[in-house]
């Protein structure tokens, strides 16, 4: 019985099924037919092919009365193919919809998944007419139907956040208390003993590195490796399969709303890396998967005067297009579909300057920002970019607009500098422990536009950040020519200490200073997962293809281990606890003002911040551009607070010291001479040191060498 084909509508896109059949609409500009693809079995080549009669505003669609929710399906693309022109359709390729919901099966790279001959250089010229649908991943037609149960975003305000980047694989791959059946998936994450943990760490936000489906690269395959980190997207709706414990025919949408509502209720937000700036299809010489095969012009940025060749701004092979507007429906359909219906609480956006590059420079006025900032729903949640990308000018930390909070690379830099112990780092140092207003100010931005961070994914774990001078990325199997060497740490045989046993105390008391350091810090903390139990990646700071023992998570924890996450706790808890540490807005004296005296009404200061010599003095302007001053003491000052809490109130808090000493030897810092006032030590970096002693006015306290300490003035 022949089949019953209606009209539909071009509008949503995607396959949208109602109840009783599926509406089926695809984007193409420059096809000039297109034939949607139903299939019985995954790995199958057989398939029903329907061809979609009608186009609306390039929208072509059909309605087709009966489809069931788990359908399979796929779409062939014909239209011209002329590489020359920028045009490379091949309806003997099976193409992934851009809009799918969910999809099923993983990329067999022995099927003829390239649209040209392999051969010579010039072979993407030519056309390969083999089928390769038995060997393509499928679209599954999937229902948005889920019980949230009166899920809420926790809705935590920016300077109150604290994030911690993870790999949904890699947090639970080996933990011995979740069911091995739900290790590495999205219900693993959701289980009762990870979100435990993640709420005794005190984080407020899991930034889950990406989850969009993504594709293991074959030359990583031959060489037995996967991706790991998954910046390979090759769709924007559907969650990555591989994290599902519960199937892929669309489990994996349940599954993982379930684990959002799950960390909703512990409090925790759902942040998503997301990869906008580029498809897993690669340049000329990449497979056709999706994009590519149904509209390459359209979707991909190519060089201007030789539309054969890619514009390559993230060292991928391609850029997204943005520019054309359905490309920038597909960011925006994507990114309201996560938030409306994933509930998730916001985004970063990796090598955001690449979306952001309207011609050839990075605008800061592209038709990107502009949309996101009047959208009702996007600019409503947490934006986060990743200021650069791999092109010309791509360098952008601190000029984002407005709504949007950055990865503060210049932070990451100046803080490595400053506890190597490198000279000339204390001026910069203070603008970034103070919230980085030299960068975020002038744009009527607040501290919290400044996300700190010392280590993430992409680098060195703290643990190897403190343990080697050099990268060890050989098991990446690229001869270690691959990451960069982007150790600014401590050098472990600096100043001749070359006892083992005073070694590992000294990276000890580096890997707490860089965690007191960034917790201490005005703007927002971000963790990189697993450096709170001291994770290993053994000195390969490149880890993208190592989905093994080397990346995921070792929970069996020492004793050095375990102190260390103790630590951690004790620092998210005391920097959660008190306004002072995570102010809402910059300091009064604009963060530095060496020159200004302090006042006082009787005995107290009125500055927000005065910064300290160990002598106890202020420092002077000349100490603050000497660049052999390292020792320093910033002292917030609490009871000056002109900030006001959500409902208008003044804040009122307690007033904290906190001192560095990055020198090889220990040093003395002398309190300020109050009458009236002493100083607690709440916290030190030297784990040898457990005792919190009370300091009296102008009396010194000591710190290690390499150390750090917070203290908490005592008022009678």
């Amino acid at each position: 019985m022949p089949r019953t084909i209606l009209p539909g509508k071009p509008y949503p896109q995607g396959a949208t099924w109602d109840g009783t059949g599926v509406n089926f609409s695809l984007y193409s500009e420059k096809a000039s037919s297109v034939e949607l693809c139903l299939f019985e079995e995954l790995d199958s080549a057989e398939s029903e092919c329907v061809t979609l009669r009608e186009c609306t505003g390039y929208a072509w669609h059909c309605y087709l009365p009966g489809v069931k929710l788990g359908q399979l399906y796929g779409y062939r693309v014909h239209g011209p193919s002329d590489p020359e022109r920028g045009d490379r359709f091949n309806p003997a390729k099976l193409l992934i919809d851009p809009y799918a919901k969910a999809i099923a099966g993983t990329l067999n790279w022995d099927a003829p998944v390239f649209g040209y001959k392999l051969g010579d250089p010039a072979a993407d010229l030519s056309v390969d007419d083999r089928d390769d649908a038995w060997g393509v991943p499928k679209c599954v037609v999937a229902s948005s139907h889920f019980d949230w149960e009166n899920d809420r975003p926790p809705l935590t305000l920016l300077h109150d956040s604290v994030i911690y980047e993870v790999n949904v694989k890699g947090f639970t791959a080996t933990h011995p208390e979740i069911p091995e059946e739900l290790r590495g998936t999205y219900a693993g994450l959701a289980h009762p003993v990870a979100i435990e943990y993640l709420k005794k760490l005190g984080i407020t936000a899991v930034e889950l590195m990406p989850v969009h489906e993504f594709v293991d690269d074959k030359i990583l395959l031959d060489r037995g490796l996967r991706n790991y980190w998954g910046y390979n997207s090759i769709n924007f709706f559907s969650p990555e399969a591989r994290y599902s414990a519960y199937g892929e025919n669309g489990e994996q949408i349940g599954e993982f709303k379930q684990m959002v509502k799950a960390l909703h209720r512990a409090g925790i937000e759902v942040i998503l890396d997301v990869v906008y700036n580029h498809t897993a299809e690669g340049n000329q010489l990449g497979p056709m998967l999706s994009f590519k095969g149904i509209d390459n012009a359209t979707y991909y940025r190519l060089v201007p005067d030789n539309p054969r060749y890619y514009t390559d701004y993230t060292g991928t092979g391609n850029t997204l297009n943005v520019r054309h507007p359905q490309v920038l429906k597909l960011v925006m359909d994507s990114l309201r579909y996560w938030v409306q219906e994933m509930h998730v609480d916001g985004f970063r956006f990796d090598l955001a300057a690449a979306l952001a590059r309207e011609l050839h420079a990075v605008d800061r006025l592209s038709a990107f920002f502009d949309i996101i900032n009047q959208d009702p729903v996007i600019s409503q949640v947490k934006l986060i970019a990743e200021p650069w990308d791999v092109g010309e000018g791509g360098y952008q930390v601190g000029k984002f607009p407005p709504l949007w909070a950055e990865w503060n690379g210049r932070y990451r830099d100046v803080v490595r500098r400053y506890w190597k112990g490198d000279d000339g780092q204390l001026a910069e140092l203070g603008y970034r422990l103070t919230g980085s207003s030299d960068l975020y100010q002038r744009d009527a931005r607040h501290p919290t536009a400044s996300i700190n961070f010392v280590t993430a994914h992409d680098g060195f774990t703290l643990e190897d950040l403190v343990s080697y001078n050099d990268k060890h990325n050989e098991a990446n199997g690229e001869e270690n020519r691959d990451g960069s060497n982007d150790n600014h740490s401590w050098n472990s045989g600096a100043e001749g200490e070359t006892d083992h046993a005073e070694i590992v105390t000294l990276r000890e008391r580096q890997k707490r200073n860089f965690l007191l350091t960034l917790l201490c810090s005005q703007g927002v903390p971000m963790i990189c997962g697993g450096d709170e139990i001291g994770r290993t990646q053994t000195g390969n700071n490149n880890a993208y293809a190592q989905d093994n023992a080397i990346s995921w998570y070792d929970w069996n924890l020492n004793d050095r281990q375990k102190a260390l996450l103790e630590f951690t706790q004790e620092l998210v808890k005391l920097r959660r606890q008190h306004p002072n540490l995570h102010r809402r807005k910059f300091f009064q004296d604009r963060s530095i003002n060496p020159g200004k005296a302090q006042r006082e009404v009787d005995g107290r200061p009125l500055q927000d911040i005065t910064w300290l010599r160990p002598d106890g003095g202020e420092m002077t302007e000349e100490e603050w551009n000497a660049g052999w001053v390292r020792c320093i003491g910033m002292q917030l000052n609490g009871r000056t607070l002109d900030d006001v809490n959500g409902v208008g109130e003044p804040i009122r808090d307690e007033t904290f010291m906190i001192l560095f000493n990055p020198h090889h030897e220990a040093i003395k810092f002398y309190m300020p001479r109050r009458d009236g006032s002493a100083w607690r030590v709440l916290l030190d970096a030297d784990p040898e040191r457990t005792e919190r002693p009370v300091i009296g006015p102008g009396d010194p306290y000591e710190l290690t060498s390499h150390s750090s300490a917070v203290l908490q003035e005592l008022t009678d």
